[in-house]
């Protein structure tokens, strides 16, 4: 078992066929993404109720990138049936899925500086700034792990590398929305543990551009009606 999850490990990173199926890649984007939510979750240290807190973080790391990617993946099939790519679309899916189990790996590579991090600094909004940090890092690597599996079908076609960057916008385009939906993923020391946020259905980009325009209606020499 412990080799089998090195070799698909290994066959990620390097863009080398996955070994073990659908199962085995659901498997470690679970089990990564539940490693680096647990330390995400104890930016507080263990105190009080947060124990609860790092439960509930290590659940939703993983749901966050399966959900989004659930979500982002109908469009998807739609936007390649429309530039007639259908029959590529189960290889492009397993590119994607790769790419997920990537951001998961690299993730729980990144865990125990996350924990270090906690252990020299308690600030809340450092801590915040600090694991975006991270899922930007991780992102970027399966960026990488991505385009190297969508090589052979751009070199076949060279309307994928279209599809490539739709799918990279429509899956920024859900995942800010998931992401704000199950927040809160470190917890805020001085409020109580929660699954989700009292305002956890709002929409994240009407919150944006309305945090966009206080902060220029207070920019010094800007006036507005």
């Amino acid at each position: 078992m412990t080799t089998l999850a090195f070799r698909l490990v290994d066959g990620l990173l390097r863009g080398a066929p996955a070994a073990g199926g659908w199962g085995a890649g659901l498997a470690v984007v679970v089990l990564g993404g539940m490693a680096y939510g647990a330390v995400m979750g104890a930016s507080a240290g263990l105190g009080g109720d947060r124990p609860l807190q790092v439960l509930f973080s290590a659940v939703k790391v993983p749901l966050l990138l399966l959900v989004t990617t659930a979500l982002a993946l109908p469009s998807f099939f739609v936007m390649n049936s429309l530039l007639g790519l259908r029959a590529d679309f189960p290889e492009a899916a397993r590119a994607v899925a790769a790419a997920q189990a990537a951001v998961a790996v690299v993730l729980a590579a990144l865990a125990p500086y996350t924990a270090l991090w906690y252990a020299t600094s308690a600030d809340y909004h450092e801590a915040i700034l600090f694991n975006v940090a991270m899922f930007a890092a991780a992102s970027a690597a399966a960026q990488w792990v991505l385009r190297r599996r969508y090589a052979a079908l751009v070199a076949r076609d060279p309307r994928h590398r279209a599809m490539l960057r739709a799918w990279l916008g429509v899956y920024a385009f859900v995942g800010v929305q998931m992401g704000w939906v199950l927040r809160p993923f470190v917890g805020r020391p001085d409020r109580p543990v929660t699954f989700f946020r009292d305002d956890a259905w709002g929409n994240a980009y009407v919150v944006v551009l309305d945090l966009a325009w206080q902060a220029l209606t207070r920019w010094p020499g800007w006036s507005f009606p």
